[in-house]
């Protein structure tokens, strides 16, 4: 099993509006991509000057299922809108 973590801090610009947008989005990849076992999405509730925004923990069978996710048409366009409205993430893969 592989896990990928990846956590976005977001622009202040209309920020709670893009991280609902954003996390609306991501949650509707699991049904549109059949690599993709499982996705949560987080968002952050600590005031901290080291803290993101937003996280997601998703987990697939094998590493060819990652990078079959990575460059699906449906996340590609996730990830155009992520760029557009955040300013930094932070990523981490590993086997389970």
């Amino acid at each position: 099993m592989i896990v990928h973590i990846v956590m976005f801090k977001f622009r202040d610009e209309n920020k709670n509006a893009n991280l609902a947008k954003v996390t609306k989005k991501l949650n509707a990849l699991v049904a549109l991509i059949p690599e993709l076992k499982k996705m949560e999405v987080g968002l952050n509730f600590t005031n901290s000057d080291r803290a993101f925004d937003l996280s997601i923990y998703s987990t697939f069978e094998t590493e060819s299922d990652m990078q079959t996710y990575a460059i699906h048409p449906e996340h590609l366009k996730v990830v155009e809108l992520v760029k557009a409205v955040t300013l930094e993430s932070k990523i981490v893969d590993y086997i389970l």
